[in-house]
This record gives C-alpha cells, sequence and structure tokens, in this order.
C-alpha cells in the first residue's frame, strides 16, 4: 500500500527530449525507428491494437473539407488521444501523399528546411515509402528546402506520425519534412511552394507540433487556448504574434508557446493557398488530464483541422469544463464505472502501453478526490498504490492508480496481461486526512492512519487491521515496521492523520 512513485514514468516524460536510436539495421536510404518503444510502443501487435483503441475513442464527425491537420507528437502514452482525434476526422478519405511537417529538437542551429528525398521511413509496422516526385519537386522550387537524410535520423515529431499514416491510409507515400525554425518570411515561402507542389494532388498536410512546455496546469489551459485560438484563425502573422507575446508575459515555467510553431505556420500558409478558410479545434489536453502526476509543470496538446469552404473558426472544444460539485457518498452506478475504469486502464496499459484518456466523464468522477486501487488474487494481495491528497479528478486518479498497482507496487512483479482476468480489484475512495493528538483517537475498522516521524512515514487503509485481525497496538506496531521504524516507536514523537474511505470490489457487483 505504498503511495504512488511518479519517477516509475520518467522515461516517457512529458514532451520531446528523446533522440536514442533502436539498434536496428539500416537498408539502404531507409529510416529505421528511432523513438520505437519510447514515444510508442515498439511491438507491432501492441502498436496495432494502441492505434485502434485510440482511433476507437477519437471524437466521431469527419470534416470532408479538411486540407491539413496540426496534432501533437509526444508520448503516445500523454497525447496519442489527441493526434488521433484529428486524424479521426479524414478516417475514410483516400490520399496519394501525406506531407508530414516535423520541427526540429535534435539538430542545434539548423535554420533551413530538411526534405527527406527518397526511400522509406521504418515503424513497427512496417515501411513507407516516400513520394519522391514530390519531395524533388520541393527542393528544386525552394531555396530553403535541403536533402540532408541524417537531420531526421533521430527526430521523432515526423515519425510518431508515421503509424496513424499507416493505419488510416496505407497506399499513401509519405513526404517528410523537418522546418528549422520559425522564421515567418521562411515558413510562408515553403508554404507557397508546398502548395505550389500539391496543387490538384490527393494530398493531406500533417503540422507536428505540441504547445506549450512547462508551466502550471492552469496557465497551461490558458497559454494553449490563446494558442489555437489563433491557429483556428489561419493567419500566420496573428499567429506569430500571439506567441511572441504569450512568450513575453513572464508565465511561470513557459519555455514555449508550441514547439512546432514552424510547421504550423507553414501548413496554415500552404493550407490557405489550397482553399482552406478556417480552422476546428478539435480537442485539448495537457499532460495533467493524461496521467495523475505532478501538475505543477505540465506539456500542452491540441489538435486542429484546417478546413475549406463556408465556416468560422471554431473553438467551442476549448469551452472550460465545469465546476465539480462538492463529493458525495457514490452511488452504485459511480462505484461500478469507477472499477470498470481501473480494469479498462490496467488492461489497455498491459496490452498496448497506453491508457484511455480520462474525459468526458460524470460530474461525480471530476470531484478531486484521493483513491487507492488494490488488486488481490485469491484473496491474496497482488499490488496495492494510491493517492492519498485529492489533487487530481477521482476519476482519473482511480484510471492511474489502478497501471500503477499492476506495474509498479515494488513488493510485488509487474502484472501480466495473462493472469489479469484472474484479480479482483478493490478501491477505496479517501476523505481528507485530518491530524490528530493521539493514538487513542484512532478507530480500528473505520480510520485510515499516516504515521509521520523522523522523514519517515507509511499509510494502511481502514480495511488493513480489520483483514489481519489486529487490534490498535499491533496496527500501531505494523504501521511503524512499513515505514521502517522500530515497532514501538509510535509511542513517542510520532505525528498521525487518519481517514475515511468508502471501499467496494468487483465481488459486490
Amino acid at each position: 500500500m505504498s503511495a504512488m512513485r511518479i519517477s516509475s514514468f520518467l522515461p516517457f516524460l512529458l514532451a520531446c527530449c528523446v533522440t536514442a536510436g533502436t539498434g536496428e539495421q539500416k537498408a539502404p536510404n531507409v529510416r529505421p525507428a528511432a523513438v520505437a518503444g519510447q514515444f510508442y510502443p515498439a511491438d507491432a501487435g501492441r502498436l496495432k491494437l494502441a492505434l485502434q483503441s485510440f482511433l476507437e475513442d477519437a471524437l466521431p464527425d469527419p470534416v470532408d473539407s479538411a486540407v491539413a491537420l496540426v496534432v501533437p507528437h509526444a508520448s503516445y502514452l500523454y497525447s496519442g488521444q489527441i493526434a488521433a482525434d484529428a486524424f479521426r476526422k479524414v478516417k475514410g478519405r483516400e490520399y496519394d501523399v501525406i506531407v508530414i511537417l516535423g520541427t526540429n529538437h535534435t539538430n542545434a542551429g539548423f535554420d533551413r528546411i530538411t526534405v527527406y528525398p527518397r526511400g522509406a521511413y521504418r515503424t513497427p509496422l512496417g515501411d513507407v515509402p516516400v513520394d519522391e516526385a514530390i519531395a524533388g519537386a520541393l527542393l528544386a522550387e525552394d531555396r530553403d528546402c535541403q536533402a540532408i537524410p541524417e537531420a531526421q535520423a533521430s527526430e521523432h515529431s515526423v515519425e510518431v506520425q508515421v503509424p496513424f499514416v499507416q493505419t488510416l491510409f496505407p497506399a499513401a507515400r509519405i513526404v517528410p519534412v523537418v522546418v528549422g525554425t520559425p522564421d515567418p518570411a521562411m515558413c510562408a515561402r515553403f508554404g507557397r511552394a508546398l502548395a505550389k507542389v500539391l496543387k490538384d494532388k490527393r494530398a493531406l498536410i500533417v503540422a507536428s507540433s505540441d504547445l506549450s512546455h512547462y508551466p502550471a496546469y492552469e496557465d497551461a489551459r490558458s497559454v494553449d487556448r490563446q494558442t489555437l485560438e489563433a491557429i483556428a484563425k489561419l493567419d500566420p502573422a496573428q499567429l506569430t504574434e500571439r506567441v511572441n507575446s504569450l512568450m513575453e508575459r513572464g508565465i511561470r515555467n513557459l519555455d514555449t508557446a508550441a514547439c512546432g510553431t514552424a510547421p504550423i505556420l507553414a501548413a496554415m500558409t500552404a493550407a490557405r493557398a489550397l482553399g482552406a478558410t478556417h480552422g476546428i479545434v478539435v480537442s485539448y489536453a495537457n499532460s495533467g488530464d493524461a496521467l495523475a502526476q505532478d501538475r505543477s509543470r505540465v506539456v500542452g496538446y491540441g489538435s486542429v483541422v484546417l478546413a475549406a469552404g463556408a465556416g468560422a473558426p471554431d473553438i467551442k472544444s476549448l469551452s472550460p469544463p465545469p465546476s465539480p460539485p462538492p463529493a458525495t457518498p457514490l452511488r452504485a452506478e459511480d462505484k461500478r464505472l469507477l472499477l470498470k475504469m481501473a480494469r479498462q486502464s490496467l488492461q489497455r496499459y498491459l496490452s498496448t502501453e497506453t491508457i484511455p484518456l480520462a474525459r468526458n466523464l460524470p460530474p461525480r468522477m471530476q470531484v478531486p478526490q484521493g483513491a487507492f486501487v488494490t488488486l488481490k488474487q485469491r484473496g491474496n494481495l497482488r499490488g496495492c498504490i494510491g493517492l492519498l491528497a485529492g489533487d487530481f479528478p477521482l476519476g482519473l486518479t482511480t484510471a492511474w492508480m489502478a497501471v500503477q498497482a499492476g506495474e509498479f507496487d515494488s513488493r510485488f512483479s509487474p502484472v501480466s496481461l495473462r493472469e489479469l482476468p484472474g484479480l479482483e480489484i478493490e478501491i477505496s475512495v479517501m476523505t481528507p486526512m485530518k491530524p490528530i493528538a493521539r493514538p487513542a483517537d484512532i478507530v480500528i475498522g473505520r480510520d485510515g492512519v499516516v504515521i509521520q516521524k523522523n522523514g519517515r512515514s507509511a499509510v494502511f487503509l481502514p480495511q488493513v487491521a480489520t483483514e489481519q485481525g489486529w487490534g490498535l497496538s499491533e496496527m500501531l506496531d505494523n504501521l511503524c515496521l512499513k515505514a521502517g521504524l522500530p515497532s514501538g516507536s509510535w509511542k513517542s514523537g510520532a505525528q498521525f492523520r487518519v481517514f475515511q474511505a468508502e471501499v467496494f470490489s468487483e465481488s459486490q457487483f
């Protein structure tokens, strides 16, 4: 019953900094996958299932007039669902070529545009051929374009979009491009050249960009809303001005308002020249919505369709969420939903290395509340991790704690997908913690207990003492041992907090 260990997921972190390769042998003119196993699953079966799950969960209603997409490029664990929301809008369309515009994370000082000229991009799903005619035409049309394949060797912003292309448009070729710097004049020149080359082609432009990097959760929502509003207006000058003004406001920890401003600017210019008139903001989330982790530093992710035809900028998806209601006792349907979310999240993680994005939940699931998820195998403990503090919506807390309990409880080996059907899930939804003056105030069977002494701490859920048949002293002795303290050291110098919990399990339903 240890606390969640946020460090468990540091290898996946939020943004755009992993550049290690896979060690895969490189065929001539084939760029091997550089971030498979880091930003998305390296196993083809897991990757297929992850993409299928994201697309099934994606927001419906196609946009038949789509000219270009703006999609994020972080780890699928964080931003895969937001990217899928945009790609779902063009599902069923037929394209001969997809031009993927990435941003430069890996080549310091590179300020031009690199076009991958020939060959293929490789992912665990196979090789996607480059449209050499389109690539060659871009290189001939725009003096800023250079054929430097090695400049894309470690760049993930293009690569993470390729599996979506393989899944939805298996017959299409790609043109991988990295736009080195958000110079407005260069991006405009390239955008015009791209539109000229793609005129009368069955083509889709995909601009790859995350949004704000590292502000606090609410600051990210504000910054990202303003950036997405500017993108939806399809005015490159306005986007440049907006990004610059946001960066000048001194917002704490704001490192960038959009790491892919350059590809977005180029895509906007090209899309306008190809008939786009407005943007539709499809969905938004940040890393604080994806996992129950530290919300003091997050990264934003948005998806936008740049569409032709009559229409005005559409930002309805950016409406602020309603304030959560007060915490009330859970109804039976609330408990069933939480148990379902816990199991689905653990199963999705074990099978795809991703979890569902906790969105469109009932109001009661939006209430910030702590929770523990306990896994039992034939009545024996198999894993238990939780959050005591109510820092995150209950639905998100429960979903993520299920993954933590299955994968990162250091007392047990990770749960396997094979054994998951035989596990029972129990959830303990916490009340706020309250300090008590003395151990005698603890009521066995009612109170969960947190002990703190000499920089050490441990917690027992309310049901632990009852399940073990402990009285008060025996429970406190064992709590000390769990904290790494000598038995009996609770008798002096220790601080205690208590809480209650609504405890329910799958066997009840």
